[in-house]
């Protein structure tokens, strides 16, 4: 099926390119364009993220030394620095970011599993800021001699896949972005203290949703009872109250519940609030405990997907970049999924990066492999922090 083909063109094929043309011709992305078509840019820029090009022109260079396979790449006739820098540009970013969220659904639907101790939808929020030099990226306005761009995401714990995306300028207040997070009725929200917003946090009790949330030292709040605790679980009390400052009670009317614990990894003691009263406190501890995630998820994804270095100052420029990569890692995802090659999404990375222009059957490629001498820990392996 696959003989003759490069590996790149194997990729590709696991992409629904007719749900892409159809967000195309919904933004008419490709009116007036002869040759280099949005289909050809996606390809380009994908390219770009799965080989770890550092800039348009690193990426121009390498197309062009194998410019006589662009056609079988899919690529197109014209790619040229001009013409992709020109797309980048002034084609919709919101076509890229459709077609992320489309594949992230596909990605999520393929590893969603029922194996995490707490049953349900647990989401982990938090946000990631990128340096920006702000006489290059203009629109990037953080502080009087600094631009920045933040990367709001709310991902997806049990299938380590990034479930919603809001690009900010990095001067916006973080828990603004929660009012952009659409909450699932009886999923489980986890955030760090910067988010402590008790009328936005009442948001998701209303919604009939969970959240755990790590409290601040100067918290108000008076205990009604408390539940006895076993402290050697790290347990060191487990009460139901309400606040008691002016505002915060407003914000939050109803009872909260308390819990502190004790981690002997990090020697730390740390006191979470929640609104659910049925798990069991060790559980809310681990709830939090696994929101470390996200922290992985954002490093990696710097380290291995071009990210930080931008191909293009435009904000449009920076969003389509930034969308192509979420793009490459739901595509890297889901055909770990669809080959069950039982590999991390790093190691897959590993291997595609140098073998893009190789024909070799990319089911045959990923599982031949001897993953052992990949010298790097997989990010969701890593032990998990409370810190």
């Amino acid at each position: 099926m696959n003989q003759g083909k490069y590996v790149f063109s194997q990729l590709s094929e696991f992409l629904p390119q007719r749900v892409f043309d159809g967000i195309v011709n919904k933004y008419e992305g490709d009116k007036y364009v002869r040759h280099f078509s949005c289909w050809n840019q996606l390809l380009c820029m994908l390219f770009g993220q799965l080989t770890s090009r550092d800039s348009l022109r690193d990426l121009i260079i390498t197309l062009e030394a194998h410019s006589k396979k662009s056609y079988h790449l899919g690529l197109g006739k014209s790619v040229t620095r001009s013409n992709l820098a020109k797309a980048n540009e002034n084609r919709n970013s919101k076509i890229f970011e459709e077609f992320a969220y489309h594949l992230i659904a596909i990605a999520r639907n393929k590893r969603a599993n029922e194996d995490f101790e707490i049953k349900g939808k647990i989401y982990a929020f938090d946000s990631s800021t990128i340096d920006l030099c702000l006489s290059v990226f203009w629109w990037a306005k953080f502080r009087k001699a600094k631009g920045g761009i933040k990367i709001h995401t709310l991902f997806d714990i049990t299938t380590q896949i990034p479930a919603f995306i809001h690009i900010t300028s990095a001067s916006v207040n973080d828990v603004n972005a929660m009012d952009h997070i659409t909450y699932e009725e009886g999923a489980y929200y986890i955030f760090d203290r910067g988010y402590v917003d008790f009328s936005r946090l009442y948001t998701i009790t209303q919604r009939k949703a969970y959240f755990v949330i790590r409290a601040k030292s100067s918290l108000k709040y008076r205990r009604i009872y408390s539940a006895k605790v076993d402290k050697s679980t790290g347990v060191l009390c487990d009460q139901t109250g309400r606040l008691t400052g002016f505002y915060t009670a407003k914000g939050y009317p109803e009872k909260l519940r308390r819990v502190k614990y004790y981690d002997k990894e990090s020697d730390r003691t740390f006191v979470f609030l929640t609104n659910n009263m049925e798990v069991t406190a060790v559980q809310v501890a681990l709830l939090y405990k696994n929101r470390w995630q996200i922290e992985l998820f954002f490093k990696w994804i710097k380290q291995h997907l071009k990210i930080k270095s931008f191909w293009g100052t435009s904000e449009n420029a920076v969003r389509i970049q930034l969308y192509s990569a979420i793009i490459a890692y739901c595509l890297v995802a889901i055909v770990a999924e669809d080959l069950k090659t039982g590999r991390s999404t790093y190691e897959m990375l590993q291997v595609i990066s140098i073998s893009l222009l190789d024909k070799t059957p990319v089911n045959e490629l990923l599982k031949r492999i001897d993953y052992k001498d990949v010298k790097e820990l997989k990010y969701n392996q890593l032990s998990l922090s409370l810190f």
